[in-house]
């Protein structure tokens, strides 16, 4: 077996790997480095479910043998924007926010809409950054935004993007093995935000609400990147919060995490410890985590 010259999240390179993309630079002289990406995805299959090229996975890869000299990639042909580097936080959006105390019964009809890619998706990047504890970033690989609303009125807010890599409690909760995990790790969503607004008092709205987002996420995920979803999970900051909202709704609490961050080197913890807590959405879902 080949000797594994670096590894790029997740994807592993071989001497016949920069070979091959040596062969490939060769045989395409002109090429820019973002031509090239293209042309590496294509000529390895780094296709999404959906069909688009992984370029941006296929860009870094090329990048990270460029600069430990494996590879010489052709010079920069321009420095387009990066907006994941050069973000801009969103812009305050005013809203009305009188006081909503009532019951669940109360404000139904609760209408959940999913808003990435649409006209409201600025309101709710605005929503998370000023009213929730954490504020808005950008989410990574697949992702989807939803607003709820009562009256045409914005109550709470979802955002669910990729799966994190690697969490143990999880991991041995599923019971899969790394090649698993590398294989079936989009078969997951991670509820990265959930945000119900200061001024919305009503019982029970949480739990109601995850219910509501169980049953319908995975048709909404696989409508939009052509796969289905089986499990759901997210991390709750034990110093805040007791995660109720989440035990209410049946979600399973699966242990704790490390405390160390994904690049983290010490094994010493260096951030608040969360409790991971996770939800399947089939009976057989570890048949499907683990295929």
């Amino acid at each position: 077996m080949e000797k594994h010259i670096i590894k790029y999240r997740g994807k592993s390179a071989t001497s016949s790997d920069v070979e091959f993309i040596n062969h490939l630079m060769k045989n395409n002289p002109n090429a820019s480095r973002y031509a090239l990406s293209k042309l590496l995805c294509k000529e390895w299959n780094w296709i999404q479910p959906n069909g688009a090229l992984r370029d941006m996975v296929a860009r870094g890869f090329m990048l990270k043998l460029h600069r430990e000299g494996y590879i010489r990639l052709p010079d920069k042909r321009n420095n387009p924007n990066n907006p994941f580097i050069n973000r801009k936080k969103p812009a305050k959006i005013q809203i009305d926010q009188t006081k909503i105390k009532a019951g669940l019964a109360q404000i139904k009809p609760i209408e959940i809409k999913q808003v990435r890619n649409t006209p409201h998706e600025k309101l709710f990047n605005s929503l998370i950054e000023y009213h929730h504890y954490i504020g808005f970033c950008h989410p990574v690989g697949e992702q989807l935004k939803y607003m709820v609303f009562a009256n045409k009125r914005p109550i709470a807010c979802f955002s669910w993007s990729s799966a994190p890599r690697h969490i143990g409690a999880r991991d041995r909760y599923i019971g899969w093995t790394k090649k698993d995990r590398d294989k079936n790790l989009s078969l997951m969503a991670y509820n990265s935000r959930f945000l119900i607004l200061p001024w919305v008092q009503v019982d029970h709205l949480a739990s109601h609400l995850l219910g509501i987002m169980a049953r319908n996420i995975s048709k909404d995920w696989e409508a939009i990147y052509n796969h289905p979803i089986f499990f759901l999970e997210t991390f709750v900051d034990t110093q805040r919060f007791l995660g109720t909202c989440y035990k209410a709704a049946n979600w399973q609490y699966l242990g704790d995490t490390t405390g160390r961050g994904k690049n983290d080197h010490t094994k010493k913890p260096n951030r608040s410890i969360k409790a991971v807590w996770g939800y399947p959405l089939s009976k057989n879902f570890r048949s499907y985590m683990r295929a």
